[in-house]
């Protein structure tokens, strides 16, 4: 294993990416510790503990813990991320969106230009929504040190260039370093909380915070991490292999083809990303809930009010909507990124046919049913990772529901309250920290076997570097 990662560093372009990658991690992790400037720290931390039931966790957790403590990257990079899937979703349903993403890398350079700009705007319009949230709380004369007219627009300014600069970060790590930098950016953030998260649970188990019942919860839960972390590295190394045959065909003289192989397709193609887009999505309502228009609060609003409460986490159109945006971006993903009408076309001109399917537009239809049915259970797969957090931290309220909530009622207390445990431990952050390292290995595993060097996996290779005799 030392010697593998030895290679790493023998290979010059590839280390100049490794340490690239670790060097914008860490002018990440600087940008941490900056606060916005008016804002008491202690008073904002003491709000997110006492809200710590709620969605501001999970928005927490992927900004890598910046909002608890209103750095200059607070936002992270949900507005991006929002932004992306907005111009995605139009480059299905708008044509003229549709023809410049196929115009090759100037259509798709403009598109991310285009991107660039919403994400400022949407960077301006959560700043300025949260800068309204901490002036008019009950607590928002002590959370903010300065007056109200010269917060706003400081806070705006800082958050959005904040949100500007981490978006640059993440595109120069997917560029010239290795991995996708947007998801590094996310793991980095959930990584550096996970000590914190391990105090904060031995705290727990020390006060006995669960009462007798404490030293097995305790057992239990980490027992169930590791069931978990054991059964995404299952799903996400799982694949359907197609068998593919080319047929024989002379080329000069010389017989080419005749060979079988497979067309591999994976579960979860869309790894962490659905997850993602949907927790952006659902985040939203959250950030303008205690925003304050006009001296009129949105969250005692007679319509917004019940609106906003309905889409708190763990209740239960927060959970439906959860769980159905994680499957609609599941299957959404996997259109974006898979086309079974190209690789049809592909196998057609090379002379390759899957068995007992006709070439062509059969061929097309065969390979879109299969994916169908393995992007249903790869969405199943990611509802059942997402839904452990919120047992963990708030529990589900379906004692809320009409009829049937008087039977959860006499359930264990935990079901519909939760046990108040960190998100660092719940099935999307570890979902998001194996998802993203698997992914990252594989890179440079693959950099690693291109240059005829062993990689990671144990039957990766693969061709050992030559050693000097």
């Amino acid at each position: 294993m030392f010697e593998k990662f030895a290679n790493i560093f023998r290979i010059t372009d590839l280390r100049t990416r490794v340490l690239f990658t670790l060097a914008m991690l860490a002018v990440y992790r600087l940008g941490s510790h900056i606060p916005t400037p008016g804002i008491n720290a202690d008073m904002l931390a003491q709000y997110f503990n006492q809200n710590s039931g709620s969605s501001l966790g999970l928005v927490d957790l992927f900004s890598g813990g910046n909002l608890r403590k209103l750095t200059v990257f607070a936002l992270g990079i949900m507005p991006y991320i929002t932004a992306s899937i907005i111009f995605q979703l139009l480059t299905v349903i708008y044509e003229p969106l549709a023809k410049l993403q196929k115009e090759g890398e100037l259509g798709r350079r403009k598109i991310t230009q285009w991107t660039r700009y919403v994400t400022i705007m949407l960077g301006v319009v959560q700043s300025f929504a949260i800068a309204l949230t901490l002036t008019n709380t009950s607590t928002g004369e002590s959370m903010v040190t300065i007056s109200k007219g010269l917060f706003v627009p400081l806070c705006v300014l800082t958050l959005t260039a904040g949100t500007g600069f981490v978006m640059w970060l993440g595109e120069q790590i997917t560029d010239r370093g290795i991995g996708n930098g947007m998801s590094l950016l996310i793991f980095a953030g959930i990584v550096v909380g996970i000590p914190a998260g391990i105090g904060d649970l031995w705290q727990k188990a020390s006060e006995r915070s669960w009462g007798a019942f404490t030293p097995i919860a305790l057992l239990i839960l980490i027992a169930g991490m590791l069931a978990v972390v054991t059964f995404i590295v299952y799903v996400e190394k799982a694949e359907r292999r197609i068998p593919v045959q080319y047929a024989k065909r002379i080329v000069g003289r010389k017989m080419m083809g005749g060979q079988s192989t497979h067309l591999p397709l994976k579960v979860n193609s869309g790894g962490v990303m659905p997850v993602i887009f949907a927790a952006s999505i659902l985040s939203a309502p959250l950030l303008f809930s205690g925003a304050s228009i006009f001296g009129y609060s949105l969250h005692d609003s007679p319509f917004f009010g019940p609106l906003f409460r309905a889409l708190g986490p763990g209740e239960p159109w927060y959970v439906l909507l959860y769980c159905v945006s994680i499957i609609f971006f599941a299957y959404f993903y996997i259109s974006i990124v898979f086309r079974p009408d190209d690789i049809a076309d592909n196998m057609r001109k090379y002379g390759g046919f899957i068995p007992g399917i006709r070439p062509g537009k059969r061929t097309a239809d065969f390979i879109n049913d299969v994916l169908t049915r393995i992007t249903l259970v790869g969405g199943v797969y990611l509802v059942i990772i997402s839904l452990i957090p919120m047992l963990l931290i708030s529990g589900i309220h379906f004692n809320h529901l009409w009829l049937i909530g008087g039977l959860f009622d006499r359930m264990p207390t935990w079901v519909t309250n939760g046990l108040g445990v960190n998100f660092y431990f719940g099935g999307t952050s570890l979902l998001i920290v194996v998802g993203v390292a698997m992914d990252t290995v594989q890179q440079i595993e693959a950099q690693l076997v291109m240059r005829h060097y062993e990689g990671f996996s144990p039957r990766s290779g693969r061709i050992r570097g030559r050693k000097s005799w």
